[in-house]
């Protein structure tokens, strides 16, 4: 292993790391912060920001505004995301003028928009599913009348997805009533077996570490993980090909810091990239309590050029979101927290987000355990009891 040859003071010192984005990814990043005493100043929109207790310096301001962005950036040593719909122009313009800015802009532009991720992938031969590029919505319509297209499909808005928003599957006609009229992607729908997802690591000096395969279980109804099992209960020779194609997807997009692949294994064992996420993600949030090294320090060591630490897990780990439950909007409420609490193995992550509406994301918790299908039957009863309601 090469160690990275570092003569910068980060620790205690006059030097400031950068972050766009206030939110709960903002908040884990600043967990490690505080632990290494780095200084930090965060960029976020809203004063209700998660990040807002944890961070040195806050700052109002838009992250998809130039000069917001840009005046930010002047102002600290080190860039980093944890939501990747921030300004190109204004990290262009900084990286230009010298600021550090990871991941780089380049990176950022391949992954901002799904339609130039998806020709990336093509491009590079990294294996994903068929898909059409639409500049507005109602061509779809057309390309189905001219046979180029064929239900069912996953209908993506290019940017500005998130937690689910932005994603729809389109069975019929009827399905395409209320799409947003903006470019789009329509995607082959895969039957899989599994959705996969791998963390991979770099810093500047090129070291290069993945996380373990981890394997995701989604809502059918808010297209949202629900659970991230670690390590996936899939078999050695489809683990090492995921390992595989992550590695060449981090290779080719050369970022910095952390990026997650999330994959689909297909029922014939083939692995196909569906969309990648370049921060901390929610695939990685079982780390925090399951690995030697968690994604949050990681992705700190790694932008800040330190050596990466190891991805290896202690015991196996599920991690559970916590989502806002059908029709509760207003102050939140966790209801039976303390039950499972009481339950062994069992460490709630609470986002601060004082404000609760169906589906959105609140916080997470995660199981530990030796044994994996111990801890998968304590994570559906962890499922079964918390409840994120409104008073």
């Amino acid at each position: 292993m090469t160690v990275a040859n570092n003569s910068n003071n980060y620790f205690s010192s006059d030097f400031k790391l950068g972050i766009l984005g206030g939110g709960q990814l903002g908040k884990m990043l600043l967990y490690e912060t505080r632990k290494f005493d780095i200084h930090t100043k965060v960029l976020e929109g809203s004063n209700e920001a998660p990040c807002r207790i944890a961070c040195d310096e806050f700052v109002l301001g838009s992250l998809m505004d130039f000069d917001a962005v840009y005046n930010f950036g002047k102002q600290v040593d080190v860039l980093t995301i944890e939501i990747e719909n921030v300004n190109l122009d204004a990290l262009e313009k900084l990286e230009d003028e010298g600021i550090k800015v990871y991941p780089p802009t380049k990176a950022l532009r391949i992954i901002q928009n799904k339609a130039t991720q998806k020709l990336f992938y093509t491009d590079h031969q990294i294996p994903t599913a068929d898909f059409s590029r639409f500049a507005y919505a109602s061509e779809i319509e057309d390309a189905i009348e001219n046979g180029g297209l064929e239900f069912p499909f996953v209908w993506k808005a290019t940017q500005f997805g998130y937690d689910g928003q932005g994603v729809k599957v389109v069975r019929s006609i009827d399905d395409l009533a209320g799409l947003p009229a903006g470019e789009c992607i329509a995607e082959k729908m895969i039957p899989f077996k599994n959705e996969l997802a791998v963390i991979v690591v770099r810093n500047p000096s090129g070291q290069v570490v993945t996380y373990p395969v981890v394997e995701m279980e989604f809502h059918p109804e808010a297209n949202q993980v629900e659970y991230v099992i670690c390590p996936a209960r899939i078999d050695k020779i489809v683990a090492e090909k995921a390992q595989e194609i992550a590695l060449k997807v981090s290779n080719k997009i050369n970022h910095i810091g952390i990026l997650a692949v999330e994959m689909f294994q297909t029922h014939d064992d083939q692995i196909l990239v569906n969309e990648v996420a370049p921060r901390p993600h929610n695939s990685g949030h079982y780390s925090i309590e399951a690995s030697y090294t968690n994604q949050f320090e990681q992705h700190i060591r790694a932008i800040l050029d330190l050596p990466l630490g190891s991805t290896e897990s202690k015991v196996a780990g599920i991690m559970v979101n916590l989502v806002g439950a059908e029709n509760h909007t207003g102050d939140v409420v966790y209801e039976n927290i303390a039950e499972i609490m009481a339950m062994d193995g069992v460490t709630p992550h609470i986002y601060g987000k004082k404000q609760t509406r169906p589906f959105r994301k609140m916080g997470h918790v995660t199981i530990v355990n030796k044994d994996i299908d111990e801890a998968r039957r304590v994570a559906q009863k962890v499922k079964e009891t918390i409840k994120v309601i409104s008073k």
